[in-house]
């Protein structure tokens, strides 16, 4: 997996190590602060395919790492809310396949508040024929 960004996030310039526990990492990539500050993933140091393939440590070490960056976000970026999720398969517009929690920092007044999860599923332009 060398050429996996996430599989060797020291070598890649593109992802920051925010914090990091026996099983994940916790990575903010700088080209993404520019839209939605705080934003970031958390990955397992294994490479996985998707969220279906974790061990149950690398789940307990994502929940962990998760409240740690809720605490950093929060007192960094105060957020009004969260959008968080894994993308699993081309169709769910995962196109790193390597799992990734992303931690998505919300507010209130960015052009698309409001329009989380259950946006797409309400849109019958996205019903399927």
């Amino acid at each position: 997996m060398e050429e996996c960004p996430f599989c060797n996030p020291r070598k890649d310039p593109d992802q920051n190590i925010v914090f990091e526990n026996e099983f994940c990492y916790y990575l903010q990539n700088p080209k993404h602060q520019d839209v939605l500050e705080g934003t970031g993933v958390i990955v397992p140091k294994a490479h996985r395919k998707d969220a279906f393939a974790l061990s149950k440590k690398e789940w307990e070490a994502t929940q962990n790492l998760l409240q740690k960056a809720k605490r950093y976000i929060e007192e960094t970026f105060n957020p009004d809310g969260y959008t968080l999720g894994w993308n699993v398969g081309e169709v769910s517009n995962q196109f790193i396949f390597h799992a990734h929690f992303h931690i998505i920092p919300r507010y209130n007044d960015e052009p698309y508040a409001g329009r989380g999860i259950r946006y797409w599923l309400k849109q019958p332009e996205n019903k399927r024929t």
